[in-house]
């Protein structure tokens, strides 16, 4: 059986049983999933779901851009959990929303970065209408091989800016929406062996069933998304992408 890891996966923030979801994942091919948290009490959460799942679910700890206000008050809970967790994150930037004032999320980023390298881990980065201010901290810190780009959506010539600083892309939903040509079209650019696939839910579920919660079973659509852009068979690509999903979080 062709076996899938769902790299980003808000288990512990859907609205469904996690133990279900889970099980229809397993169901569906997914082998292990990654949950991130995005302040400390969601990293708890997603530590707790972990240790009741062994071998099933990873987690890591970090705090959202959306709530980087937040960091100075969540930093050392934050930092507690990151040693314990796989990675350090749903850290990064959001300049679409922008429901935390800019500097704060700059400074938050940064040091959540920081930490990341500090500890050895991987962090897990969203970005969004914020690529330049990214690749500048991602680049200026030497972050890039354990840098992963969740979400990825930028087009061709971010892809190869980002390509050259070693990040992970890793990709979800929109690869697979009817107005994801931009995506598409920027998997072509990302080397076989740095791609990941994720299903980030309970959002961004895939066609036909845009209007329900995602779950991590999804993840199948995303990563035969992605073989159509490669052109290359599916099961080809879940053994790349688990390959790449285990060495980056210390599996391989």
């Amino acid at each position: 059986m062709t076996t899938w890891v769902d790299n980003h996966c808000h288990l512990q923030m859907s609205g469904s049983d996690a133990d279900y979801l889970l099980h229809r994942a397993v169901a569906a091919g997914v082998e292990w999933i990654v949950c991130p948290g995005v302040d400390a009490e969601s990293s708890e959460r997603a530590r707790d779901l972990a240790a009741r799942h062994p071998g099933r679910i990873l987690w890591s700890a970090g705090l959202h851009p959306h709530d980087a206000s937040r960091w100075p008050d969540e930093r050392d809970r934050i930092a507690d959990l990151a040693g314990e967790a796989a990675a350090v994150g749903e850290i990064g930037l959001d300049f679409y929303r922008n429901l935390s004032p800019r500097q704060p999320q700059l400074i938050a980023f940064r040091e959540q970065i920081e930490l990341a390298l500090e500890l050895g881990k991987p962090a897990v980065v969203h970005t969004r209408d914020s690529f330049a201010d990214t690749y500048e901290i991602v680049e200026a810190l030497g972050a890039g091989p354990s840098t992963v780009l969740h979400c990825w959506t930028g087009g061709r010539r971010w892809t190869k800016r980002f390509r050259e600083l070693g990040v992970t892309f890793s990709f979800a939903g929109p690869i697979t929406f009817a107005g994801g040509d931009t995506v598409r079209l920027a998997a072509t650019e990302v080397p076989i062996d740095r791609a990941m696939v994720e299903t980030d839910t309970p959002y961004l579920t895939p066609p036909p069933d845009r209007h329900l919660p995602n779950e991590p079973a999804n993840v199948v659509r995303i990563g035969e998304a992605l073989a159509e852009a490669w052109a290359m068979p599916a099961d080809e690509v879940a053994r790349l992408t688990t390959a790449t999903a285990a060495r980056v979080y210390g599996r391989g």
